[in-house]
């Protein structure tokens, strides 16, 4: 079935997305970290963050600023590499900081602090999502598959198919959120924690190199 923008097989659509939602990757492991750290919460600041940097790879797929990076090695890697060095400092973050400390009962200073972290971790992963220029193919090559050749509407149709892969994206993020913040509430040894914050830290680097290394395809 076919809509009025040129949209079909939205059945498939909503399946592939929810694949990709699936498959680990720094969306998945930011939001995961945070949520261990910051309890459901975070996981729902993170989420939106990445929500966030999936409009701007929208906006770029629907009015063409992708097909520059599909385009141009220069650009591609430019944005690859500063996407691969904040991953590094995300990593370095991670493997610095400190285990998170209760603010339930803390003063409104410490209150007002936590709301704070919570735009910080909104604003990383807005950029964690936002400079990973693989995202951006993604869209530019995802999308068009399920908009019609001859369809009047394709910037709105790009538009609305974004909107949709944002939205469940969100969705299950925060799905994955509330099924994981019950662990951050285990409390581990010092030991533990700081072996749990090298793996992160560790898969982090991981994928810093993973995406230093992508070519454009």
């Amino acid at each position: 079935m076919t809509s009025w923008l040129g949209l079909h097989d939205l059945w498939l659509f909503a399946a592939t997305v929810f694949v990709f939602n699936l498959t680990p990757g720094p969306d998945l492991l930011f939001t995961l970290s945070r949520t261990l750290r910051r309890g459901v919460r975070g996981g729902i600041a993170a989420a939106c963050g990445i929500g966030a940097g999936c409009v701007v790879h929208t906006l770029a797929a629907a009015f063409g600023l992708a097909a520059m990076l599909a385009a141009s090695a220069e650009a591609f890697s430019a944005i690859k590499w500063i996407g691969a060095a904040y991953l590094v400092w995300l990593a370095i973050g991670l493997l610095r900081a400190e285990p998170k400390a209760d603010v339930d009962g803390a003063p409104a200073v410490a209150k007002v602090a936590s709301e704070a972290s919570l735009g910080r971790i909104f604003r990383q992963g807005l950029l964690t999502n936002a400079l990973n220029p693989k995202v951006a193919i993604f869209f530019l090559a995802f999308l068009p598959q399920f908009i019609d050749a001859g369809s009047p509407h394709k910037t709105f149709a790009f538009l609305a198919l974004g909107a949709w892969f944002i939205a469940q994206g969100i969705v299950f993020l925060v799905a994955f959120a509330a099924i994981v913040a019950p662990l951050g509430r285990w409390q581990a040894s010092a030991r533990v924690r700081r072996g749990l914050r090298a793996c992160g830290g560790a898969l982090f680097l991981g994928m810093a190199a993973r995406l230093a290394l992508a070519q454009r395809h």
